[in-house]
């Protein structure tokens, strides 16, 4: 199982980003992110260095964080976005608090 993208907890997930995700975090909560959701988000930051945005209730406007939770779902699921991109090779982690979108 994957770490979240603090390193604190542990998350799942079936599929992949090409093909869309369901995560599995908590007890029992699912969310989904289709493929075309993925396209979207990678079209965007593209080439970027963006914060991933993890926080709940605030994230900063221009992070991943943000942008989820304006077009995927208002649940924060940045912290398991993030970590899928990384995994599945689509970014790249920079530092504590950044992302950077590869492909």
């Amino acid at each position: 199982m994957p770490k979240t993208w603090g390193g604190r907890s542990y998350f799942d997930y079936s599929g992949s980003v090409d093909n869309g995700t369901e995560i599995y975090f908590g007890h029992g909560n699912k969310a989904t992110v289709t493929a075309q959701k993925y396209i979207d988000l990678r079209k965007h930051f593209r080439c970027q260095i963006v914060p991933v945005g993890t926080s709940r209730t605030d994230p900063p406007s221009d992070s991943l964080g943000a942008w989820l939770q304006a077009n995927v779902t208002r649940v924060a699921i940045a912290s398991y976005v993030a970590a899928i991109l990384v995994l599945e090779g689509y970014a790249e982690r920079i530092g504590k608090y950044d992302i950077h979108l590869v492909k």
